[in-house]
């Protein structure tokens, strides 16, 4: 870890790979060590009014932040572990000034050219990845309150596209919407043959 120390090191999380509809959505955040952050940890561990908070902070602050995402479409032409991996790319990408080093929530890590290491429960143990956790989780739950109020019927303020009881009965009630991944087995179920 001494060659890094003085590098710029991001942290790397994703929101939305367990929904059924919308994107999924990467951020990269590198932190500035002269501007330290209070409160930062995995974004599910914190209200949603704290997390807006911390997202405020964290791009006033941040040497480096950027937001990234990977379509519907994209999810389901290469699957969801691929389109997380490439908003991870693209968010890593749109870092200025650039990371020389990437630590990845999870266990496993994009096509980099930069080094990376992946860290499992990365959110919870590295303050940039927080950091990115709270960007990407705040993104995405944006995203899915302008989709809700395109597709009201399906609920999207309240579940973000998750499967819980409710937007499944909505998924059978009303079938897919545009931004449903129909690549997903519960999509796959309510579609007609």
């Amino acid at each position: 870890m001494n060659a890094i120390s003085n590098a710029l090191i991001c942290g790397v999380d994703e929101a939305g790979r367990g929904p059924l509809a919308g994107p999924v959505c990467a951020a990269a955040v590198i932190l500035d060590p002269a501007r330290p952050i209070d409160g930062l940890k995995d974004s599910k561990k914190l209200s949603a009014a704290n997390r807006l908070r911390l997202a405020g902070e964290i791009q006033e602050k941040a040497l480096a932040w950027a937001v990234a995402w990977a379509s519907r479409e994209e999810i389901d032409q290469i699957n969801i572990l691929q389109a997380t991996l490439l908003a991870m790319q693209r968010a890593i990408s749109g870092l200025n000034p650039a990371a020389e080093y990437a630590l990845i929530d999870g266990n496993k890590t994009p096509q980099l050219a930069i080094p990376a290491r992946a860290i499992v429960k990365g959110d919870a143990l590295e303050p940039a990845i927080s950091a990115a956790s709270i960007l990407a989780k705040t993104a995405r739950d944006a995203l899915m309150h302008e989709m809700a109020e395109r597709y009201p019927q399906y609920g999207f303020e309240s579940h973000a596209g998750y499967p819980t009881p409710a937007h499944l009965a909505a998924l059978r009630t009303h079938g897919p919407c545009p931004e449903h991944r129909l690549s997903f087995a519960p999509v796959k179920a309510v579609m007609t043959p």
